[in-house]
């Protein structure tokens, strides 16, 4: 028996220590830029940490994904953290009622994992019967990677749903700069000015950019397979979030029915997510995650459409709408970002 465990214990640091060799192999082929501290090196044309890079490449290697998985997308800083609670509250709303629900005592990170950030952390391999951290009707994942970069057991062997959440990339950056200053895990990126971030961003440069090709990517699989990819924008769910909560849960197949409309199902779920109730819970106000030590407090700052207008000059303004326009004007659809 010992004899037996010594050697899977040897055959697991043979097969790590060859993943190590690949990935090594992988690296120093692939462009590289450095931002402060910070080395990005571009893969599949997206800018990522090393670290980072090796849990989306564990990721792609090694995750199955079931038929009744769901998986929620976003650009860092795009509305994330409503979506999960949404997508975790509307998909399990039979098995814990609003009043029982693990929101109430847990961060939404915490029920719905990142799969490059958290389960498969600097390119660790869960267990696959442990994935479904949250004991939920259905496995529900989280990624910031474009739709580019998902392994084909997402993207193509399995009828998986994703969900994808588009916000307007002037209070993506907003939010994403402030977030910085919250978490001391990037002390050199808030030491930089606005300026500075926003010229980053403006190439495209910041991890998990640029966002013109991560939005574009998602809402051209929206347009081609509808019924795998369901593109959303965070100001139509600000100013209706109740037609989108619907529109998500029939997407997922599972639409409220009559008796939940009568009974305010659909409400509840609404007030159980808003970001006034998260931001008031005691699970939230404390405790951290993730490899970067990410603060609760910190996913839970305004959340408002338009909040880049107290914080970018005009010039700023406009350089990112130029941009934007000659990223998105011939991709032949609306970002639809107005508020």
């Amino acid at each position: 028996m010992e004899e037996k465990k010594c050697e899977d214990s040897m055959s697991l640091k043979e097969e790590k220590k060859s993943e190590d060799d690949q990935f090594h192999e992988l690296y120093v082929k692939l462009p590289k830029k450095r931002l402060k501290s910070r080395l990005f090196a571009q893969y599949r044309g997206f800018w990522f940490e090393e670290q980072v890079l090796r849990g989306i490449l564990a990721f792609r290697q090694h995750f199955e994904a079931q038929d009744s998985d769901i998986v929620v997308a976003t650009m860092p800083k795009a509305g994330t953290t409503w979506l999960k609670a949404l997508t975790f509250a509307i998909a399990n709303r039979h098995k814990f009622p609003i009043s029982e629900s693990p929101l109430l005592s847990k961060n939404p990170h915490q029920l719905v994992l990142f799969l490059e950030l958290n389960l498969y952390e600097k390119g660790k391999i869960p267990d696959p019967n442990s994935l479904n951290v949250a004991g939920g009707q259905r496995r529900i994942f989280g990624t910031h990677l474009a739709y580019q970069c998902l392994p084909d057991t997402v993207l193509d062997t399995s009828d998986c749903r994703i969900l994808y959440l588009c916000r307007n990339p002037l209070d993506v950056f907003t939010s994403y700069v402030h977030f910085f200053y919250q978490n001391g895990a990037f002390p050199d990126l808030a030491e930089k000015s606005w300026e500075e971030n926003f010229d980053a961003f403006c190439e495209g440069t910041n991890q998990y950019g640029p966002f013109w090709d991560h939005i574009k990517g998602y809402k051209e699989a929206s347009l081609k397979n509808p019924n795998k990819v369901l593109f959303l924008h965070y100001e139509e769910l600000k100013k209706d979030t109740k037609s989108c909560v619907k529109k998500m849960a029939e997407f997922l197949g599972c639409p409220f029915s009559p008796q939940e409309e009568d009974e305010r199902v659909v409400e509840g779920i609404i007030k159980l997510c808003s970001l006034e109730n998260l931001k008031n819970l005691e699970c939230n106000k404390h405790g951290e995650i993730g490899m970067y030590n990410v603060k609760f407090s910190s996913l839970f700052r305004k959340g408002e459409v338009g909040d880049w207008a107290n914080f970018l000059t005009p010039s700023m303004a406009e350089r990112l709408e130029s941009l934007m326009k000659e990223k998105f004007g011939e991709s032949g659809f609306n970002l639809n970002i107005d508020p």
